[in-house]
């Protein structure tokens, strides 16, 4: 019996549940790719599965409808993979299911992020090719590997596999919102030079955490703390007051994900250890304070082990560290002027590392304006390379551009507004979605995207409302039922 067993539609959470038993973290796909290729053979069903781990599954038209136009539904196998930093040190992404649980009207993951993002549309299309009395036009149905790090499976898809000129993207999280436009973006890799020299003295760790997270897309206008930016600010709050010397630094998990927690360990004095201690307790109640209206649970804090002999940065590649830090943009660079409640452009500094031989920081660059978004990217590399250091594009992807006119667009408002006797809210979003790559790719495809809520995706706060689920499910297979009778 699992855990989800009881909860409706049923064959949408059963599915559910078993995409959740396989890990399926981004770079980790192949065993996800692997069931869909197995559920498409056990029902007879034409498929498609590229070198990237993209699984395209098609099923004809219902009973006279087999010759209607298609519609191409779609979604992301992979899922951001985030844990509490207390969670059980012994859980692997890489190896072991998650952890189901259900309170009221929620289902989330013990301890860990859910991957309802976007592991629900992997439910509803399976459920949809699994069920034979639906009424619907040709189907295709296409699961897409590494959008959580820079839309890399889409991005290789061959879309000349493509029959399609309509699509559903599955990959919005709040139900009765129906998107059409997204951001464009840019993954870049700011790296800069360091050097070591042995010191010894007391070590001390410094650990921020309890922030809030969230999706640098959707969540970046909430102005929520990032944890690798606030451990600069530390940094620099402690320059001039305590001499330290710092050996460790690491930050973020996902390039797309608002950092939540940050850990650097330094050398100090053991004269300087009062001193220092104050000035960490200083330091988080300013914090603790800036943040009083968005924040509740940021903690601050160090840890002194012992003395200890080991090699730490030199003095002028910490300043470089810091200064990169301390300068580098992150957040929300501009708003559309035609919609100020709209994030234009922005920046987030998501995952920092202290290596051997460099320091990098990873930004996800967005953007609804292309323009806009080589002039952040260009001002990145220019910081970058004016204190010795390499910039590198590791990835980039299409805005998907709004569509003046659109029959789809306009059958789903009308469905919405039929099933639930309200009206849905037509807008655009920051994040990027891989609608731009197939927009770009697929020469006039109407395109629109949906999905139930989810709560505090890319975090282990990551809930799907159940409830919320199942009217979704409705809406679209009414959609569909629509498209096979047009």
């Amino acid at each position: 019996m699992g855990v989800l067993s009881g909860l409706k539609p049923q064959n949408v959470f059963g599915f559910f549940e078993e995409i959740c038993n396989i890990p399926h973290g981004s770079g980790n796909t192949g065993a996800i790719a692997d069931y869909c290729v197995s559920f498409a053979k056990e029902r007879g069903l034409e498929y498609n599965k590229d070198n990237y781990d993209n699984v395209l599954i098609r099923k004809k038209g219902s009973r006279g409808c087999e010759n209607k136009g298609p519609l191409l539904l779609q979604g992301h196998l992979d899922m951001v993979c985030e844990k509490n930093m207390d969670y059980d040190p012994r859980f692997d992404f890489t190896k072991d299911p998650l952890k189901l649980a259900v309170m009221d009207d929620y289902v989330y993951a013990k301890g860990t992020t859910l991957g309802g993002d976007d592991g629900i549309a992997v439910a509803y299309m399976l459920a949809i090719l699994d069920d034979d009395k639906l009424v619907h036009p040709p189907l295709e149905c296409l699961f897409t590997t590494g959008e959580e790090t820079g839309m890399t499976g889409m991005d290789g898809f061959d879309a000349s596999f493509i029959k399609s000129k309509r699509m559903i993207n599955i990959d919005n999280e709040t139900e009765g919102e129906i998107l059409v436009s997204s951001a464009g973006g840019r993954k870049v890799k700011c790296m800069v030079p360091v050097r070591y020299h042995e010191a010894t003295g007391i070590a001390y760790d410094i650990v921020i955490c309890g922030l809030l997270g969230g999706h640098s897309g959707s969540e970046i206008d909430k102005y929520r703390g990032n944890a690798n930016l606030i451990m600069g600010r530390l940094l620099h709050h402690l320059k001039g007051k305590v001499n330290f010397k710092l050996y460790y630094l690491k930050g973020g998990l996902q390039d797309n994900a608002i950092p939540r927690e940050a850990k650097a360990s330094v050398i100090i004095d053991a004269k300087d250890a009062t001193r220092f201690e104050d000035l960490i307790t200083e330091f988080e109640l300013e914090i603790i304070n800036e943040y009083r209206k968005i924040e509740s649970n940021i903690t601050i804090y160090t840890e002194c082990r012992d003395r200890m002999t080991t090699e730490v940065l030199t003095p002028k590649t910490q300043e470089r560290v810091i200064f990169l830090l301390m300068t580098i943009p992150d957040g929300i660079a501009k708003m559309c002027p035609e919609s100020e409640s709209i994030v234009q452009t922005s920046s987030n500094a998501g995952i920092v590392r202290l290596r051997e031989d460099n320091f990098e920081v990873i930004v996800s660059i967005r953007s609804s304006i292309s323009s806009a978004k080589e002039a952040l990217s260009d001002k990145l590399e220019y910081l970058t390379e004016t204190i010795g250091g390499e910039f590198i594009v590791e990835s980039d992807y299409p805005a998907w551009e709004y569509r003046e006119r659109s029959r789809l667009r306009t059958m789903v408002v009308d469905t919405y507004r039929e099933l639930f006797d309200r009206e849905p809210v037509v807008t655009s979003i920051h994040a990027g979605l891989e609608c731009g790559i197939i927009f770009d790719k697929v020469k006039g495809i109407d395109i629109v995207s949906l999905g139930p809520d989810i709560e505090n995706i890319h975090t282990p706060k990551e809930k799907l409302n159940i409830s919320s689920t199942e009217r979704t499910y409705r809406l679209l297979l009414k959609v569909m039922e629509k498209c096979a009778n047009e």
